[in-house]
């Protein structure tokens, strides 16, 4: 989840984390399997371990990882997983669920993570409580941990920018501020704050989806 310091920030991150809280444990049940159904998902989750294991592997982050069910299908893969999320509620899930990763509390834009440290990071829809102005400071952040060279891989769903409320989910009562984000203005914060993107993949919605989804892979650039 983003941060950073423009107004109403720290009521923003407070709200994002206290839904998250709410609804942690309905939210690991209904996307439990959900890799299971997404065979595109599951190819660049792939080809993201595929690249940090030819470059002779490390910790890659999976940054704003929830219930930590992604982080777990990159570790059956072969890789070093840290999982950092803002919520402390879906952080004792992922431990009930995946003991075996390493965790830590954290805003995507503020990463409790040292520079160049990771040899991979994904930011799997973990975008969305971000709004467009955050984007920048958060590409900047992303590509302060990463090693030189280091894959990211981004999905997110796709949208205009603007700002929608979220009132009822996971069947909870939430107060969510929800951002989905133009393709090209995200892949412009990326090239600007140093992080090379390789692929950007649109592909339609598919049912509960109501947008399009966009899968964007970058590398930090090296000595920059």
């Amino acid at each position: 989840m983003g941060c950073g310091r423009l107004p109403g920030v720290t009521d923003l991150l407070a709200r994002t984390r206290t839904a998250y809280d709410t609804v942690a444990p309905d939210y690991a049940d209904l996307l439990r399997d959900e890799l299971d159904r997404r065979p595109l998902d599951r190819a660049l989750l792939g080809v993201l371990a595929e690249d940090v294991h030819r470059r002779g592997g490390g910790p890659v982050g999976d940054l704003g990882c929830g219930p930590g069910r992604v982080a777990a299908h990159l570790h059956r893969l072969g890789v070093d997983v840290v999982g950092v999320d803002l919520s402390p509620a879906m952080l004792r899930v992922a431990r009930r669920d995946h003991p075996r990763l390493p965790l830590a509390v954290g805003a995507l834009a503020a990463l409790p993570l040292a520079d160049r440290v990771l040899a991979g990071a994904l930011a799997w829809y973990s975008l969305i409580h971000t709004p467009p102005a955050l984007l920048p400071g958060l590409c900047a952040e992303l590509r302060r941990v990463l090693a030189d060279g280091a894959p990211l891989l981004l999905a997110f769903q796709a949208g205009d920018g603007g700002e929608q409320h979220l009132a009822r989910a996971y069947g909870h009562d939430v107060d969510l501020p929800v951002f989905r984000h133009d393709p090209d203005v995200v892949v412009g914060c990326l090239a600007r704050a140093g992080l090379a993107v390789r692929s950007t993949t649109v592909r339609a919605p598919e049912l509960p989806e109501c947008t399009a989804q966009v899968y964007v892979t970058a590398v930090r650039e090296e000595h920059r």
